[in-house]
């Protein structure tokens, strides 16, 4: 098994999800066919020269800050996380740089944030299942020295702070593990199983130490009901990717397919469809996930970085991984973790 020092995991991952990023975003909200006619065959989409980043790798980074700071601070736990969480989110809120076309998610629980007085689930939108929730959720596959405990419900905790569908808090969960499996080795074609095993393991487990009482926002019975509606609407998704894997055409929009990612379910699958249909080839991959007719930044950032998370740093060309935003603060975490 492949270990995160030698390939160097994290910086292959966090380079790759700002690489989709930066080539998704000038993708987002077009269809394929305006997208081809802008920037010509989705095979040779070109990073652009200014490779600006999204919301997505601004918020992948204050995950990644928030976890680095809280356990700086000692064991990584709920109450660390949740104050560094917050603090990074609230900082990002408030950001000039936060001009990226943000979520109005993010944005509408990030502003309830500000206020310390209120318990961070009663900031949660609770009806929300938006992909931000599992587009920033890399570093927590990336960390080394986390429990099974730890990883899950921090992976949950972080989506919970902004998005508390139960669907977005299994999605996060889901999407950290494969990021987690793909790092230690896991081969791209067992993963849809591992993953489908991993959900129906979880299916009613709610990390209430990590969550607290946030189910009772919503309208179910129980805290195992709430989470069980999630890890349902996962496992049909990832029944309809390992469907996708063995059909779709290497030309055909994959949003086809499992959907056009605006929700998390659907960016986990779609993201991990174009990374497996060209799991030797990570920039064809990305060039698939940014020409596509959903959210393209979102749907690519998470397609590299399942990519650089199996195939490590070396996996991007230095040309690009050079001149991406934010590179200085990826290679910063990168590092961290890798050693």
């Amino acid at each position: 098994m492949t270990t995160l020092v030698h390939k160097q995991a994290a910086t292959g991952a966090l380079t790759g999800l700002a690489l989709g990023d930066a080539l998704g975003y000038p993708a987002e909200f077009n269809d394929v066919p305006t997208i081809l006619a802008k920037h010509g065959p989705w095979r040779e989409l070109a990073l652009p020269k200014h490779a600006y980043v999204s919301d997505d790798t601004q918020m992948t980074l204050a995950v990644g800050r928030a976890v680095r700071t809280a356990m700086d601070r000692g064991l990584l736990t709920p109450y660390g996380l949740v104050r560094t969480l917050r603090e990074e989110f609230v900082d990002w809120y408030q950001s000039p740089e936060n001009n990226r076309a943000p979520g109005r998610t993010c944005l509408r629980a990030c502003s309830l944030l500000k206020d310390e007085a209120r318990p961070w689930q009663d900031a949660s939108q609770i009806d929300s299942k938006g992909c931000g929730a599992n587009m920033r959720v890399a570093p927590l596959g990336l960390v080394p020295g986390l429990s099974d405990e730890q990883r899950a419900g921090a992976a949950q905790l972080q989506s919970a702070l902004t998005h508390g569908h139960p669907t977005a808090l299994a999605a996060s969960d889901l999407t950290a593990h494969a990021v987690r499996l793909l790092a230690q080795g896991a081969e791209p074609a067992a993963l849809v199983g591992l993953l489908r095993a991993y959900a129906l393991e979880n299916r009613s487990r709610y990390h209430e130490r990590w969550l607290g009482d946030l189910w009772r926002r919503a309208q179910d019975s129980s805290p195992g009901q709430f989470i069980t509606r999630g890890w349902d609407e996962c496992l049909e998704i990832l029944d309809r990717l390992q469907y996708a894997v063995r059909t779709v055409s290497l030309e055909d929009d994959p949003c086809l397919a499992t959907g056009e990612g605006w929700i998390a379910e659907e960016a986990l699958a779609t993201g991990l469809l174009c990374f497996l249909l060209f799991p030797d080839e990570p920039v064809t991959a990305l060039r698939r996930a940014a020409c596509t007719a959903g959210d393209s930044d979102s749907i690519a950032c998470l397609a590299g970085a399942f990519a650089g998370a199996y195939l490590g740093a070396e996996a991007w060309p230095s040309d690009w991984a050079d001149r991406v935003e934010y590179r200085t603060d990826l290679l910063t975490l990168g590092a961290l973790w890798d050693a």
